[in-house]
C-alpha cells in the first residue's frame, strides 16, 4: 500500500513538474525570426457544420495577420477528422482565401493526423528554396511542434495562438500536451533518430 502510494504520488510530482515547464515554455517563447521563407499552420478541430472550433479560428487569425505583416507562401495542415465536413487544411485554406490571402500562397496538406506528420507532409510540399519555415499553433502545443520540427531537419521558429481561457479548455487541453510530451520523449529514447 505505502509502494502504491509513493508511486502516485510521484506520478503526481512529475506530472507537475512537466505541466509547470510546459507553461514556463508557452509564456517565453523562442523570437519570431522576420526572415522565414514560409508559415505551416497546424490544423485542429473543424465542426460537422463545417465552423472552425475557436482554437482553429485563432490559429488562422494568426497566420493571416503574419501574411500580412510579411507576405509568403502559407502551408495549412490536417487531414479529416471524425465528424469533420472535410480535411482541416482544405477548410483552413479557403478560410485563408475568403480572408484575402492569394490562392497561389496556400497550400493544403490534407492528409496528416498528428503533429509530427503534419511538420513532416507540409516539410515534403515546401519548395526547395524555403530555408526558415514559421510554426502556427495554439500556444500550449507550439513548444513540442518545435521540437518535432527540429527532430524533422526543419529551421524554425513559431507563433503561438492564445488558448481559450475557459478553465476546462485550458485544463485538458495542458493536460493532453503534458501526455503527449511523455509520449515523444519516451518515442525519442526507443528510436532517438
Amino acid at each position: 500500500m505505502r509502494l502504491a502510494l509513493l508511486l502516485v504520488l510521484a506520478g503526481v510530482l512529475l506530472f507537475g513538474l512537466a505541466l509547470g515547464a510546459l507553461c514556463l515554455a508557452e509564456v517565453n517563447p523562442p523570437a519570431v525570426s522576420e526572415s522565414s521563407d514560409a508559415v505551416i499552420v497546424l490544423g485542429c478541430q473543424v465542426y460537422a457544420d463545417g465552423q472552425l472550433s475557436p482554437q482553429l479560428e485563432l490559429r488562422l487569425r494568426a497566420a493571416l495577420d503574419t501574411y500580412r505583416d510579411d507576405p509568403r507562401l502559407i502551408v495549412t495542415t490536417g487531414g479529416q477528422g471524425e465528424g469533420e465536413p472535410g480535411p482541416e487544411g482544405k477548410i483552413m485554406r479557403e478560410w485563408l482565401i475568403e480572408k484575402g490571402v492569394p490562392e497561389k500562397d496556400v497550400i493544403a496538406e490534407c492528409a496528416s493526423t498528428n503533429t509530427r506528420q503534419n511538420l513532416l507532409n507540409a516539410k515534403a510540399l515546401l519548395p526547395e528554396s524555403v530555408k526558415r519555415v514559421t510554426v502556427i499553433t495554439s500556444d500550449y502545443h507550439l513548444p513540442r511542434a518545435l521540437a518535432l520540427a527540429r527532430d524533422l531537419g526543419l529551421e524554425a521558429d513559431g507563433i503561438g495562438s492564445p488558448c481559450r481561457p475557459e478553465i476546462g479548455f485550458w485544463v485538458k487541453n495542458h493536460t493532453r500536451e503534458v501526455l503527449a510530451w511523455g509520449k515523444y520523449l519516451v518515442e525519442k529514447v526507443i528510436d532517438p533518430q
